[in-house]
């Protein structure tokens, strides 16, 4: 029998002082079988990097042809098509033709600097794509806040966040490698 997915309930308390978007969310959010805890908060950190009332999580990995996050329009357009990892450029550029913008959230420490190097002259051409790095140190740390309900408050200022929990507080920069 396949393992079935990790449900976490949370609650998103987010002050982002940068767009002037302050709202709590509620989310039940699964995590696949083979999603690391930091993979999973990663996902956390680009739904509060984007909250709207429109995103929303996808079926994602289960699910080819979608993102693990977007954002509708009320008619069925893709908005926001938002991506984790270090994804080739074919997949990038099928995502960039679909929607209004796509982001690009890349992390695995030493490794995002190599992929980049790699890729960074075919997304040049893609002017609705956002490419961020998020810090491997972060990411470790996010991955440590993990319970089955969590509270975050995620304060975003300055390009700067600060995640706590009731247990911890991270605070990092990301890396814009492409606007």
């Amino acid at each position: 029998m396949a393992p079935k997915a990790t449900v976490y309930k949370v609650t998103l308390q987010i002050a982002d002082m940068d767009r002037g978007y302050y709202h709590d969310h509620q989310l039940t959010l699964a995590q696949h079988p083979s999603e690391t805890d930091s993979r999973m908060m990663v996902r956390l950190l680009a739904f509060a990097m984007n909250a709207s009332e429109s995103l929303a999580f996808s079926k994602g990995l289960c699910v080819e042809d979608e993102p693990e996050l977007w954002e509708k329009s009320l008619v069925g357009d893709i908005e926001l098509w938002i991506e984790f990892g270090q994804s080739d450029e074919k997949w990038l550029r099928k995502a960039s033709g679909r929607a209004k913008q796509v982001q690009l959230f890349a992390y695995g420490g030493r490794a995002v600097p190599i992929w980049w190097q790699q890729n960074e002259k075919a997304l040049e051409r893609y002017k609705n794509l956002k490419v961020w790095n998020i810090p491997e140190e972060a990411v470790k740390q996010m991955g440590d806040l993990v319970t089955r309900n969590m509270e975050l408050q995620y304060n975003i200022s300055d390009g700067e966040i600060w995640l706590s929990s009731e247990h911890a507080s991270v605070q990092f920069t990301p890396e814009i490698l492409k606007a």
